[in-house]
């Protein structure tokens, strides 16, 4: 949360020219309610249940640039399918960037009536080891996000020459 993945995730989706899709969005639109609802209505479980759905079926669809939750990563069955199927980038930033980010926006569900420092230091203790396992860790800093893009698509481009030529994930 607050890593930069939807910004990022366009910009790079466009420099590789693959379709960027936010599976957030994917999700209320499946569900026909905002994320904050399934949430609010069905829980977390519930929501874990249908992102996985939701991302396996991104992923059958040809390459493209994913932007996951926070939270989709260390679900172990939807790791699994990501590491499987595709390349897991791990955007990587520190607690003031985050905070500063989340700031910004009101729609987080996990933050509702809570210190945003206390939350993401927890969920960045607690998820650490799972974002640990994606084979691509970036540094998501403060600057423009174009360094960021820039730095995905030179490490795409050193584990496999071919993937910003071919299309392939």
């Amino acid at each position: 949360m607050g890593s930069g993945k939807t910004t990022v995730g366009r910009r790079l989706g466009a420099r590789l020219r693959w379709p960027f899709v936010d599976s957030d969005a994917e999700i209320e639109a499946a569900a026909s309610m905002p994320i904050s609802e399934i949430f609010a209505r069905f829980g977390e479980p519930h929501f874990r249940d249908g992102e996985r759905r939701v991302i396996a079926r991104l992923m059958d669809n040809g390459p493209r640039v994913i932007a996951t939750g926070g939270g989709a990563f260390v679900d172990p069955e939807t790791r699994a399918l990501i590491l499987a199927k595709g390349t897991a980038i791990w955007l990587d930033a520190d607690i003031d960037t985050l905070v500063g980010r989340v700031a910004k926006r009101g729609n987080r569900p996990l933050l509702v009536g809570r210190d945003p420092r206390v939350v993401l230091t927890e969920l960045m203790v607690a998820r650490r080891p799972a974002y640990a396992e994606a084979p691509i860790r970036i540094v998501s800093a403060s600057g423009p996000h174009e360094v960021t893009v820039d730095s995905i698509a030179l490490a795409l481009k050193q584990r496999d020459p071919r993937s910003t030529r071919t299309g392939k994930p």
